[in-house]
């Protein structure tokens, strides 16, 4: 395909298509957009914001729960120049100091957003005594409902080097640092990844990322609507509560065109292999693009293996490789040809060393899937800690160069000057090796853990810990590791602690407490260590530690401190509740009273239990009933109350 100049020569073009988006917002709640209706609304927005004074240069927060909403909002900032900026809705605390945060960075932002979200901004805001942020929502903000749009705006005239749009990662909520992208960036990146994956206009894509990453909207939006497709966007939460529904839609609108990170894979996987899917037919697909964090073999395995008999071939799952600071592509595996992996000693991985094969099935082997070749318009090389170029088979530091590669960190000279070698190649953070000519990822260089395809710092998290009594920084350490028998990345807490087991098991339950009510992330182990490995300077050394856990140095402790099975409750209906918490809650041990969001698990966890008890119990528990009925006695007593009402 040709590359445009514009994002908004981009969209142009594209309104003149017959081609939709649809936007699915449950099972039964759909709608579809043209791209000329698009074009039209997304117009009379920009007329709507330009009368409230809006300017070329201004930057929009993109704060909505609806996908709608965000596609025609996305679109106006893009049409009027104005600069926008999407944030990703979450329910936790750091998710509101991250906005709050990133709002304070901006030189002109407006706040884009509907009335519920701006209340409980507002009610966090003066609880927690961010006076500029309450000013800022009172003065900057325009809300969904009130904007009424009645003439096009005013297109501005664009240049290839202008900025785009601020995409924010989602790792760091201390200090968020925006990558910013010109139109020549998106508009390279586009045309590779259409041609990279031989796109075209009778295509169709379905896909459940959120439009806040990188893979959701320039992926699986900007690139799909490039091509001249139809594509549908599932909301991610619908996706969560209801992961069936994926593969449902995807043969019910006959998509071609698929996308998962690991942890989408697992989720659809635990509901699937319970209850299964009625006769839908899969052999549409083409292509099941797998990114956005490390990917794990077995596991593709297994997904493949599920959905064979629904007609899903082993071609369509696509390992790729990408990060934001290269808009979004950066690698693509060959279209058509079965996913391959390399099989390694995991002992071989140090940066200048050749990584050495392995068997399969010995104690230290390790897979790790190739994700292709530079797309168009990029370079990638594999260099050693000084910056110089590796022999094919060497592991070494990522690095990237080309047209796609952002030029700058919003606002910080200090980040952008680090995120570049001293001849001009980006660092990536990421550490692998070239194989056959192909990419392969085999670990991260940067401090970084990649939870559900959400990127986090682990100095974030580790800054919460230490306000616990008894932690401090420098005393708690926050890590990621992927063993060997493990499909997905596990969080690991490593705490200084030198006196009995039986003391730390209230450390255990405290640290899992706070970390998921501040940002709902399940920690897998809180391990207690003699010794935290820091360099001569004071920097913790965080591979030694997994190292240690990898070889099975605390296996002994984490042993002793899983939970003692509790007896039953007397209640059989809270104890069949008891026995399905069970099941997803890995080492927590969730009683009868417990209140459910205090415990340590994630909302992806108790989406599961949920789902579980729907299972049991068909039509008579959602996740939103969980706020007023948080424990499981109480749950219990609503369920009896729903079956009375209905018997």
């Amino acid at each position: 395909m040709k590359r445009y100049d514009t994002m908004v020569d981009l969209l142009a073009e594209a309104s003149g298509k017959d081609r939709h988006i649809r936007f699915i917002d449950g099972e039964r709640e759909e709608s579809e957009l043209g791209f000329g209706a698009l074009y039209e609304r997304a117009g009379a927005l920009l007329g709507a914001l330009q009368a409230r004074g809006m300017a070329p240069g201004d930057e929009l927060v993109i704060f909505s729960k609806s996908n709608r909403s965000f596609v025609i909002a996305y679109w106006a900032a893009m049409l009027g120049g104005i600069v926008p900026v999407p944030v990703a809705v979450g329910i936790s605390d750091e998710h509101r100091h991250k906005l709050f945060r990133i709002l304070r960075q901006l030189r002109r932002g407006t706040l884009f957003t509907d009335l519920g979200l701006l209340q409980r901004l507002r009610s966090f805001a003066t609880e927690n005594g961010f006076e500029d942020i309450e000013g800022f929502l009172d003065s900057r903000s325009v809300l969904i409902g009130d904007v009424q749009p009645d003439t096009q705006g005013e297109i501005h005239a664009a240049s290839p080097d202008d900025l785009a749009f601020i995409q924010y990662s989602s790792g760091s909520t201390s200090d968020p640092k925006g990558v910013c992208l010109t139109h020549r960036n998106l508009c390279t990146n586009i045309r590779a990844i259409v041609e990279g994956l031989n796109w075209h206009a009778a295509d169709r894509s379905l896909s459940w990322m959120p439009l806040t990453h990188d893979m959701g909207l320039i992926g699986y939006h900007l690139s799909t609507l490039a091509a001249g497709m139809n594509h549908a966007v599932m909301d991610t939460n619908v996706f969560v509560r209801r992961p069936l529904l994926w593969m449902s839609k995807a043969s019910e609108l006959r998509a071609t065109q698929l996308c998962s990170p690991n942890f989408g894979y697992k989720h659809f996987l635990k509901l699937y292999q319970r209850k299964g899917l009625p006769d839908i037919d899969l052999s549409c697909v083409e292509l099941i693009l797998n990114g956005a964090e490390p990917i794990s073999w077995e596991l593709c395995e297994t997904f493949l293996a599920a959905l064979a008999p629904h007609g899903l071939k082993r071609t369509a799952m696509f390992p790729v490789y990408g990060l934001a600071e290269a808009t979004v592509g950066v690698s693509l595996s060959p279209v058509g040809r079965e996913y391959e992996r390399i099989v390694v000693d995991r002992h071989s991985l140090n940066v200048g060393e050749p990584c050495l094969a392995a068997e399969p099935g010995d104690a230290d082997a390790v897979s790790f899937v190739k994700v292709g070749r530079a797309i168009r318009d990029v370079e990638i090389r594999i260099a050693d800690d000084d910056d110089r170029l590796l022999d094919d088979g060497r592991v070494g530091h990522i690095q990237l160069r080309g047209a796609s590669v952002t030029r700058e960190i919003y606002g910080d000279g200090e980040a952008t000057a680090a995120l570049f070698t001293a001849d001009g190649w980006l660092k990536t953070g990421d550490v692998g090796v070239q194989a056959g000519g192909e990419l392969v990822v085999t670990g991260r260089q940067k401090d970084i853990l990649i939870v559900n395809g959400q990127n986090y710092y682990p100095h974030d998290l580790e800054e919460i810990l230490a306000g616990i009594d008894g932690l401090e920084l420098g005393k708690v350490v926050v890590a990621g590791a992927t063993p060997s028998k493990s499909q997905t990345e596990e969080l690991l807490v490593f705490v200084l602690y030198r006196r009995g087991l039986d003391d730390f098991r209230p450390i255990v339950e405290r640290v899992r407490q706070v970390l998921g009510e501040r940002t709902g992330l399940e920690v897998d182990h809180v391990i207690p260590v003699a010794k935290i490995p820091k360099t001569t300077s004071g920097k913790v050394q965080r591979v030694h530690l997994l190292s240690d856990y990898l070889d099975g140095a605390f296996d002994e402790a984490l042993a002793v401190l899983v939970p003692a099975a509790a007896e039953m409750d007397e209640d059989p209906l809270v104890a069949e509740l008891e026995g399905i918490c069970r099941e997803f809650s890995k080492e927590r041990r969730i009683g009868p009273d417990d209140n459910l969001f205090e415990v340590g698990v994630s909302s992806l966890t108790l989406t599961e239990i949920v789902l579980a008890v729907d299972e049991r119990y068909p039509g008579k528990l959602d996740i939103s009933d969980l706020f007023d009925y948080p424990t499981l006695r109480e749950i219990a007593a609503f369920l009896r109350q729903k079956a009375g009402a209905t018997g």
